[in-house]
């Protein structure tokens, strides 16, 4: 592996052990070619920052911290109604002629498969797998443009690749799903290397649509995306309880909820 900056590689370092929940010095030091002592100054800054937990040998990831980002096939597993409620209500938002932005994430997995009906649409993503399913069940005049960049945990691609993507085009409509969302912290996700992708997303959009269910409300990543004013309308599901309805409709006008 060539030389990359000590940030670059603690932020990889933070991804590997997301992906397994743990991680060895020996086995750090040799996949990013450096000295078992410079990866034990990595997990320290990265330990003294509250991201890991310090173990023999190793580091391990901390248990509920706001870095943990689950992979894409544990997510997919949770709250399967009340995604199939949101992703049929966003797809009702689309008509044939639109353009649109999907972020990677599972909710918004579920409303490209919806799209899969509507003909004539261009859809932006940075989801691998939400460009393999719409390619795979072609539709008249339907164009899916796939950002380029490296991919996280979660398979969203992130980078200086994706960014330059993302900044050349401007869509009709955004849908965002994100990791968690907060009155105080607005949009949030535990990789740092999401937040320029999302936040451009959200930039080059007439209308932005954030998909979540209630348990993402009051769950709050590391690295903050945006404020909740960022969002023109929320598709969420009836489990919110009315004080937080309340609390969410001081910043979000248009919020829907969907019974699962």
């Amino acid at each position: 592996m060539s030389e990359i900056l000590p940030e670059r590689r603690r932020q990889l370092i933070l991804e590997r052990v997301r992906a397994a929940g743990a991680a060895k010095v020996a086995d750090l030091a040799q996949e990013f070619g450096v000295s078992d002592m410079t990866v034990r100054r990595d997990l320290n800054r990265l330990v003294k920052a509250g991201e890991l937990n310090k173990v023999h040998g190793g580091a391990e990831l901390q248990s509920g911290s706001s870095a943990d980002e689950p992979g894409f096939q544990s997510k997919s597993q949770l709250q399967l109604p009340e995604k199939a409620a949101i992703a049929t209500a966003a797809a009702k938002l689309v008509e044939p002629g639109m353009s649109v932005s999907l972020t990677s994430g599972t909710t918004t997995f579920a409303l490209a498969r919806a799209l899969r009906q509507i003909p004539r649409i261009t859809v932006v993503t940075n989801s691998p797998r939400i460009a393999d399913l719409l390619q795979d069940a072609p539709v008249e005049g339907q164009t899916v443009l796939l950002t380029g960049g490296m991919r996280t945990v979660s398979d969203a691609l992130v980078g200086p690749l994706a960014t330059a993507s993302i900044a050349s085009l401007h869509v009709d409509r955004c849908f965002m799903g994100v990791h968690g969302f907060s009155i105080e912290d607005g949009l949030s996700t535990p990789n740092m290397m999401e937040v320029d992708v999302n936040r451009l997303f959200l930039e080059h959009s007439n209308n932005n649509v954030l998909l979540a269910d209630h348990s993402k409300f009051g769950t709050k990543g590391l690295y903050r995306i945006a404020e909740l004013d960022a969002i023109d309308t929320l598709i969420t599901d009836d489990g919110l309880s009315l004080a937080d309805v309340d609390a969410i409709s001081e910043h979000i006008h248009d919020l829907r909820l969907e019974k699962a």
